[in-house]
């Protein structure tokens, strides 16, 4: 079960989530908590010596880019293997985000829905600070979870079919982007063209270099898999480098990169290893063909 937990500031984090990790410690269930640091230490000292029972995430760290959380749970499944139920508590949305993370963050609240709808029955708990975060990311957060409780909480559950519409909402490019259209012969100066201008925009060489690596494998999928041809388009946000790479081809798998590395698909192996490397990725994909897009913070 899937279900966001509304609490009215940080005084009202312990009611809302301690009842949940105390019946999965006393049942002897696997319990993961990803949260803040703060968070954390809170609820360790919350529950004591009992504390030892649980696996705490920094979510900071683990959900900067929100495309890598799913994989961690995942992880947390396949260690618990067969030995019952088991619980967790993820807090993927706090004040503070930039808007395009909460964005990235919603998709993946939605996508959870997908990813572990028909796997091993576990309990999901994900917390909302109703105090810090705008109405439009408590009315997400009720839409994305089949169950809501706390202060004022409603049952208007969209449905597994809200993930794949959020993927399928393709945005468009700055509109002062530079762009390159590029071919099966142009891969090696696409990384030349991307190396230059992420130096332009001012980002360190070993992330300008991890991008480069990123924009390379997209840019091979896309000879690959989006009909042999691309574009890459870049510019510079307030505080980020982006680089996208568009193609015509139509992902049609929602959770693509969002596996288990061994587990990955061929055409999943390029969007992993983006996540793996940039500070942020967007994937959409729709009729008008797919987008994949990186960010640096600067």
């Amino acid at each position: 079960m899937h279900q966001a937990a509304l609490y009215d500031g940080p005084g009202e984090l312990l009611p809302a989530v301690m009842p949940f990790i105390r019946e999965g410690v006393e049942r002897g269930e696997p319990v993961l908590v990803a949260m803040l640091p703060e968070r954390l230490t809170a609820i360790e000292a919350a529950l004591g010596p009992e504390a030892t029972r649980v696996d705490f995430v920094d979510m900071g760290e683990l959900g900067a880019n929100p495309a890598c959380i799913i994989p961690e749970w995942r992880r947390f499944l396949e260690d618990a293997g067969e030995v019952g139920p088991v619980r967790g508590v993820g807090e993927p949305v706090w004040s503070g985000r930039r808007a395009v993370e909460v964005e990235e963050a919603t998709l993946h609240e939605a996508l959870l829905n997908l990813a572990f709808d028909d796997g091993p029955g576990w309990q999901l708990l994900c917390p909302y600070d109703m105090s810090l975060l705008p109405a439009s990311v408590i009315e997400d957060a009720v839409l994305n979870h089949p169950l809501a409780h706390g202060a004022g909480a409603t049952t208007r559950y969209a449905g597994r079919e809200r993930a794949r519409s959020l993927f399928k909402k393709v945005p468009a490019a700055a509109p002062d982007a530079e762009v390159f259209e590029f071919g099966p012969r142009d891969l090696a100066g696409l990384r030349s063209v991307v190396s230059g201008l992420a130096r332009q925009a001012g980002v360190r060489r070993p992330v300008a270099d991890d991008m480069v690596l990123a924009a390379h494998e997209l840019a091979t999928n896309s000879i690959v898999h989006g009909g042999g041809f691309g574009r890459l388009s870049s510019w510079t946000e307030q505080d980020a480098f982006v680089v996208e790479v568009s193609d015509a081809g139509v992902i049609e798998d929602p959770l693509v990169g969002r596996d288990l590395l061994q587990e990955l698909a061929e055409n999943g192996r390029g969007v992993w290893m983006a996540n793996q490397l940039c500070d942020l990725v967007q994937v959409r994909s729709g009729e008008a063909g797919t987008v994949v897009r990186l960010f640096a913070w600067l």
